[in-house]
C-alpha cells in the first residue's frame, strides 16, 4: 500500500479490541515501536494533537542547546522544576501489558522513542531506547555519566529560589514556567572536568546515533509483524521503522487516538488509547486465524 493512498480509518470499540487480539495472535514475533502516546495515562504529557500538530512550541532543538549558555540555562531551570514529577511517574497499563506479552514471548523487541525507562520499571527487558535516558546525564567535554537524581540535588542546592515554583507539566520532564529570565540561573558543572553538562538524550534536529539505528533496524529480521503504540509517527525517527518493515513485507498496525503519517502502510489503526487498548488484552483469549 502506497503512502499516496487514503489514510486507514481508526477503529473504535469491540471492533479495534478484537483486530488488536488477532493481530498479536497472527504475529507472535512482534515488534513493537512505542511513543509519547503510551505513557501520557503515567502523567507524562505529550507532544502533539490528533492531527499530529505541535501542542505547545516546538521543545529546545539540539543545535539551541549545543550553541547557547542561555539556552542551557534556561533547559535544566524548567528540568529542575519539572523532573520530581517525571520521577514520580509509574509505568500504567499499557507499560504492564507489554511486558506481560514480553514475558508470554509475543514481543521480541520493544523499541521505545520516549526517554522514561517505564518500559524497563513494568519488567520489559527486550527495550532499545532509541532517544537514551532522561535518568542519565553526561558530559559534553570527557563524556562522563551521572544519575539524574543526583544532579538534581545540586541544581536545587545552587537554586533554592526556583526548588518551590510552580508549573504546569510539559513532555519529557519540562515545566511550563512563567518566569522568563534565567541569567542567574545556576548549572553546575560536570564533577571529572568542569565540562557541560546535557541529559543523555537525543535532541529535537539532533541525529539518533547510528550504532543504536542499526542494532533497531537489524531487530526486524527476527519479527514477523509491527506494532505501533502510542506514535504519531511524525518525524524520521520512529517513521523509518515502518518503512523498512514494509520493505521486508511486515504486516503494521497500530494504536494511537490521532492519526499517524504512516497510516496509509497501516493494516488497521485501533483509534484507542494505549492503555484502553492493550489493556482489553488481559484475559481475552486471542482468536488464531484457520
Amino acid at each position: 500500500m502506497s503512502s499516496a493512498e487514503s489514510p486507514t480509518p481508526g477503529l473504535t470499540g469491540d471492533t479495534a479490541d478484537q483486530a488488536l487480539a488477532r493481530f498479536i495472535a497472527d504475529h507472535p514475533r512482534l515488534y513493537v515501536l512505542t511513543g509519547a502516546g503510551c505513557s501520557t495515562d503515567s502523567g507524562i504529557p505529550d507532544y502533539r494533537d490528533g492531527a499530529g500538530a505541535w501542542k505547545r512550541s516546538r521543545p529546545m532543538q539540539w543545535a539551541e542547546f549545543a550553541g547557547s549558555e542561555q539556552a542551557r540555562k534556561r533547559y535544566w531551570a524548567r528540568s529542575m522544576v519539572g523532573w520530581s514529577r517525571m520521577a514520580a511517574a509509574r509505568p500504567n497499563a499499557a507499560h504492564h501489558a507489554l511486558a506481560r506479552l514480553e514475558r508470554g514471548g509475543h514481543i521480541a523487541r520493544i523499541v521505545t522513542q520516549n526517554v522514561d525507562g517505564l518500559h524497563q520499571q513494568a519488567g520489559s527487558g527486550r527495550v532499545i531506547d532509541l532517544h537514551g535516558r532522561l535518568g542519565r546525564v553526561q558530559c559534553l567535554d570527557c563524556a562522563g555519566v551521572m544519575g539524574r537524581d543526583a544532579l538534581q540535588t545540586e541544581l536545587v542546592a545552587a537554586n533554592p529560589d526556583w526548588a518551590e515554583l510552580d508549573s504546569g507539566a510539559a513532555p519529557d520532564g519540562d515545566a511550563d514556567l512563567e518566569r522568563s529570565d534565567y541569567s542567574a540561573f545556576r548549572v553546575p558543572g560536570c564533577h571529572s572536568c568542569g565540562g557541560t553538562l546535557r541529559p543523555s538524550v537525543v535532541f529535537f534536529g539532533e541525529s539518533v546515533p547510528m550504532a543504536r539505528v542499526n542494532t533497531a533496524m537489524a531487530a526486524l529480521d527476527d519479527c514477523d509483524g509491527v506494532l505501533v503504540v502510542g506514535s504519531s509517527l511524525m518525524v524520521w525517527s520512529g517513521l523509518r521503522f515502518i518503512r523498512a518493515a514494509r520493505e521486508r513485507g511486515l504486516p503494521c498496525a497500530a494504536i494511537n487516538l490521532g492519526r499517524t503519517r504512516a497510516d496509509a502502510e497501516l493494516a488497521f489503526r485501533a483509534a484507542v488509547p494505549c492503555d484502553h487498548g492493550l489493556g482489553q488484552l488481559e484475559g481475552r483469549r486471542a482468536p488464531t486465524s484457520a
